[in-house]
């Protein structure tokens, strides 16, 4: 059963850092894409970063300049580093991967990133 399991939120003031990870379990076939979404308290789950297999990233326009996906192949492991986090950053960051030939995405169970003023 494939898991995408997150670590590396918690609390952080702004202008501080922090690394999300995201560790997909369960299968042997290759992952294509790989992102991450967040999700503010009262907002709709929205796009922070994708990653493909080759390495081709895109951001969302908040967090440009900011924050860096990356990808750790043989570890089936993608990253982000969140730069001069923000409060409107605050948010449940999920991750989730799509493995390659197949259309179905998975997503991790979440992780808290509060950002404070």
């Amino acid at each position: 059963q494939v898991q995408l399991v997150e670590s590396g939120g918690g609390l952080v003031q702004a202008g501080g850092s922090l690394r999300l990870s995201c560790a997909a379990s369960g299968s042997r076939r290759s992952i294509g894409d790989m992102g991450w979404h967040r999700q503010a308290p009262g907002k709709q789950r929205e796009l922070v970063a994708t990653i493909t297999g080759g390495g081709s990233t895109n951001y969302a326009d908040s967090v440009k300049g900011r924050f860096t996906i990356s990808r750790d192949n043989a570890k089936n492991t993608v990253y982000l580093q969140m730069n001069s986090l923000k409060p409107e950053d605050t948010a449940v960051y999920y991750c989730n991967a799509r493995y390659v030939d197949f259309t179905y995405v998975y997503w991790g169970q979440g992780t808290q990133v509060t950002v404070s003023s």
